[in-house]
């Protein structure tokens, strides 16, 4: 099977891309002359949609705000063997498509990311490259350690990964339940070093460091407690017993001292703390239990799709 053989949607978010749009679609267009381009516009304020239009995209609208509805509304849409998802910034290479592609191809995975690589100091600000180190370590250590870039916008997906991808996040948040969803049922996963380069100079970035990178966090945290709620549930009840612990301590060295306890209502609150943390364990025990069953749920429902759309072959039965 080769690139000519399948049928390639490019899916590209916009929002206020006016001055770059026509580059990103002009170029994924020369480097796959086959593949249709679909520029889905979230409200933008200039003229993104005409241009992506006179630059030979599909252009369609989606009116809810954030990256994420515009991702769930492309994936529901569209329909092709192979998905290419990239910004709609300009700052991903268009020349490295047919790389992630054979990629996928080759190594029969499901989702290729492209990891950045850039030498521009503009390209990649410290407050970026922090906080994206910082979040995929932490991805990297609750989920297992298959992807150097969590937040890279720039992705090759098969037809099976997208269509049964639930796509819950609302905004820039959704690359990495992208990776997560990919990581938590063990879904074949490649990454390719890609360059990165700057924006133009007439253009502005959507992303705010602090706001979003706060978003990402607590999407990281609500992913933890969906995907692996025994973790998390013991984190919290570690926490507690160890209060109850240091406000009852004192407490049963005085009484073995004197006979006495002379502050009950602290001894009633460690006692009280410490029923919350075998609670916090129980429910940790519990979700553990249903999450299981929801991952099995998503792993048949995974499985129960053709890699790129395509019939299975049929393996000649041994007479």
């Amino acid at each position: 099977m080769t690139i000519d053989d399948l049928e390639i949607a490019i899916l590209v978010p916009c929002h206020n891309e006016e001055v770059t749009i026509a580059n990103v679609v002009s170029d994924f267009r020369a480097q796959l002359p086959h593949a249709t381009v679909y520029v889905y516009d979230n409200n933008s304020t200039d003229d993104t949609s005409r241009v992506a239009a006179e630059a030979g995209a599909i252009v369609r609208k989606e009116t809810q705000q954030g990256k994420g509805h515009v991702v769930r509304r492309m994936f529901s849409d569209v329909d092709a063997s192979v998905f290419v998802l990239v910004d709609g910034d300009d700052t991903y290479d268009a020349a490295s498509v047919c790389a992630l592609i054979d990629t996928l191809l080759t190594e029969q995975v499901d989702t290729v990311n492209a990891r950045r690589i850039s030498n521009v100091d503009n390209a990649f600000r410290f407050g970026h490259q922090f906080g994206n180190r910082l979040l995929t370590s932490i991805v990297n250590w609750l989920f297992g350690e298959r992807c150097a870039d969590i937040l890279s916008g720039y992705r090759v997906l098969s037809r099976r990964f997208v269509k049964s991808f639930p796509a819950l996040s609302t905004g820039f948040e959704i690359e990495t339940e992208l990776t997560v969803h990919g990581l938590s049922l063990n879904i074949p996963m490649a990454e390719v070093d890609t360059p990165y380069k700057d924006r133009p100079d007439d253009s502005s970035s959507k992303l705010n460091t602090y706001r979003d990178g706060f978003r990402i966090l607590w999407t990281i945290m609500i992913l933890t407690k969906d995907y692996r709620p025994f973790f998390f549930y013991s984190i919290i009840s570690s926490a507690l017993a160890l209060l109850s612990l240091a406000l009852g301590i004192p407490i049963v060295i005085e009484f073995l001292d004197t006979g006495l306890v002379p502050r009950f209502p602290t001894a009633f609150l460690s006692a009280s703390v410490m029923v919350l943390a075998f609670l916090s364990l129980a429910t940790g025990l519990i979700l553990d239990s249903v999450a299981r069953g929801r991952r099995e749920v998503k792993r048949l429902h995974y499985l129960g799709l053709t890699w790129l759309g395509q019939s299975r072959r049929r393996i000649p039965r041994q007479d």
